[in-house]
């Protein structure tokens, strides 16, 4: 697969549209989080998330307010809806991580890791092709990243 395979830029925003985002660069995994902060910011059993370079994803129109837990990880919101767009995760700076649902086009996400499974329902399977049970700090990312840069699915597949 070809970077251009993914067919950037991508386009999304908000619920009430009063934030609009821009993608320029090839995300660089997805995944899947299972722990009950994300529950909790999601109302439901995960969040999904694609992980961007930092300078991939630009906030176009209108502003971002932090919410969530308001501590090193910054969860950015509409002010407006409070949709929870992406979040600045601690100790990842040149990383961004979307959530799949502000994208316009979101249909074709897919999560390629699932982190967290301890703390998720036990109905609340992904399919997801790595599963781990806690957060994998320790693991050697740069495989897995590759994995997922020639065989994930994208945008109009």
């Amino acid at each position: 697969m070809r970077p251009d395979d993914w067919k950037l830029p991508w386009l999304g925003g908000c619920r009430c549209g009063r934030v609009r985002l821009r993608v320029t660069e090839a995300p660089l995994c997805t995944f899947a989080c299972h722990c009950t902060g994300c529950q909790r910011m999601t109302a439901s059993a995960y969040s999904l998330t694609i992980m961007l370079p930092r300078t991939g994803l630009s906030v176009i129109e209108g502003e971002t307010v932090i919410g969530g837990i308001h501590g090193p990880t910054r969860h950015h919101h509409c002010d407006h809806c409070k949709a929870w767009l992406f979040t600045y995760p601690e100790g990842a700076d040149a990383t961004t991580n979307l959530r799949a649902s502000a994208l316009d086009d979101h249909l074709w996400v897919v999560p390629f890791v699932e982190v967290l499974t301890r703390e998720g329902y036990p109905w609340a399977k992904t399919g997801a092709r790595y599963s781990y049970p806690d957060n994998p700090r320790d693991e050697p990312f740069e495989p897995i990243l590759a994995d997922f840069a020639a065989t994930s699915p994208r945008p109009g597949s």
